[in-house]
């Protein structure tokens, strides 16, 4: 049967919840031609194969392949609770094994929704798919990976962890999950990350999501969600402020929140900023038009 998934008849105009999977290949770019096959067959050998370990029957699962990772969705009648739980750890273990003979290991990303997903002759869509293969896209998961030097990271969307793994159960600790937010196309969202068989991870050491890893664009076409880096400060007059060494004046504790206070780049709100004139702070920023920076003084020209 066509995508081997037994759904009773293809309807495009009707919607079923279904549990939605995204499975990408970490650095897929940079297997040549003759690797991507294997890299291939090892990913659905890992997949396939928790899939019967976890006792969830192949048919049953919509599978679409996308070359450097896999599509799926997974009917109602089959818990989510199983693949979030038995399956994942399977997966897991499977990659482990697979990485265990080989020089550059198997990275996988992998992103998990639950939402209206419509099914045709060629595969699945809707907005439940879009979201789950950003959330295992994200910068963040890619980062997490690295990292950490992880075989596999699990990213779940918001209203997932709330439903399903905030409850716990057999394999699913929400203990060891920890939130994200992202900046997505469709705006900004709440994603949870975890790294199985460790601790849930310090996502607030990552740096924040770059425009072109789909961020939302603010006021002005100035991406939101980017924060300033140490020495990333100019005073008036252009005068970098260094936030290892605060002068006079700098505000000592507080909220990191308040003004006179930037995150850095790790995500540490302790960089401090004290200016007596204007103060800005630069970095990461896309314009999309020209910009005006700083004080316009005299009845000169003002220049962009």
């Amino acid at each position: 049967m066509e995508h081997g998934v037994a759904h009773e008849a293809f309807d495009a105009g009707e919607a079923r919840y279904e549990l939605v999977v995204s499975v990408d290949a970490r650095r897929s770019g940079q297997y040549n031609d003759a690797e991507k096959p294997r890299m291939r067959q090892r990913i659905y050998r890992v997949l396939e194969s928790a899939l019967a370990q976890a006792g969830v029957v192949r048919d049953a699962v919509h599978m679409e392949d996308r070359g450097d990772g896999v599509l799926m969705s997974v009917p109602g009648r089959i818990a989510v609770s199983r693949l979030l739980g038995l399956w994942m750890v399977e997966v897991h273990e499977n990659l482990r094994e697979e990485n265990g003979s080989l020089l550059v290991p198997l990275g996988l990303r992998v992103a998990m929704h639950v939402g209206p997903v419509r099914h045709d002759s060629r595969g699945i869509s809707g907005r439940a798919v879009d979201l789950t293969c950003r959330l295992a896209d994200s910068s963040v998961a890619r980062e997490l990976l690295d990292r950490e030097q992880a075989d596999l990271v699990l990213a779940v969307s918001d209203s997932l962890y709330a439903d399903v793994v905030q409850a716990g159960g057999k394999f699913i600790d929400p203990a060891r999950f920890a939130p994200a937010r992202l900046a997505l196309k469709e705006g900004a969202v709440t994603a949870w990350f975890h790294l199985p068989g460790r601790p849930a991870p310090d996502t607030g050491a990552l740096g924040p999501e770059e425009p072109g890893d789909g961020g939302v664009a603010g006021t002005g076409g100035v991406a939101a969600g980017v924060s300033a880096g140490a020495g990333g400060a100019a005073g008036a007059g252009g005068a970098a402020v260094s936030p290892a060494d605060p002068p006079p004046g700098a505000v000592d504790g507080g909220d990191p929140d308040s003004e006179g206070y930037e995150d850095d780049e790790d995500g540490d709100a302790s960089v401090r900023y004290a200016a007596q004139g204007d103060l800005s702070v630069h970095q990461h920023n896309v314009y999309q038009q020209p910009v005006h920076i700083g004080r316009v003084t005299g009845a000169g020209p003002r220049k962009d």
